[in-house]
């Protein structure tokens, strides 16, 4: 009895430990991910609220935010031979929401930034204080990078919801293909 009591022990201690390892979070940087943008993502956005997916079925099915989806485009490869045939693979999201594909990269392109500020205007009618959330998948950056964009160009009321389309549908909740807004 007492061996098997210790090896459980023992077994609980080890995946505790290594729990610990796998969940380390890190710090909040200064600026923008610009690299390895599947990776632990931090427990905080200076600027913005964070919330998790019973907080973000609430907003969602209150109809009082804008969900924005940031998970980037698979681009069509420059050496695709002629006579391939390029299929993208479709995009499941929560409904509702907006696919502002390749806006959570830490650099962006001048004309997709300036695209990217046009679509957060238009989707809020111009009014800086409406919810925005942003998310992608779990342990994915470009939501935390674009939600952070948001915060600096004046927007008052962003939320990251990190754990985003994977934690939505763990949940059960409904998910739909959606096109790229931009």
């Amino acid at each position: 009895m007492w061996r098997g009591t210790a090896l459980l022990a023992l077994w609980l201690a080890a995946g505790s430990a290594a729990g610990g390892l796998a969940w380390a979070v890190p710090d909040e940087p200064a600026g923008y991910r610009t690299e390895n943008y599947r990776a632990p993502v931090p427990a905080m956005l200076q600027g913005a609220r964070v919330i998790d997916t019973r907080a973000a079925e609430l907003l969602w099915r209150g109809k009082s935010a804008v969900f924005i989806d940031v998970l980037p485009r698979p681009v069509k490869p420059d050496n695709l031979p002629a006579n391939m045939v390029w299929r993208e693979a479709p995009h499941r999201s929560i409904p509702g929401a907006v696919w502002l594909a390749n806006t959570g990269y830490g650099v962006i392109p001048e004309p997709l930034l300036q695209a990217f500020q046009a679509q957060l205007a238009t989707l809020t009618g111009g009014d800086k204080a409406k919810t925005l959330v942003f998310f992608c998948l779990k342990d994915c950056w470009m939501s935390w990078n674009a939600a952070k964009r948001a915060v600096s160009w004046g927007y008052s009321n962003v939320i990251w919801f990190p754990d985003g389309s994977d934690g939505w549908g763990e949940a059960l909740l409904p998910l739909v293909e959606i096109a790229p807004g931009l």
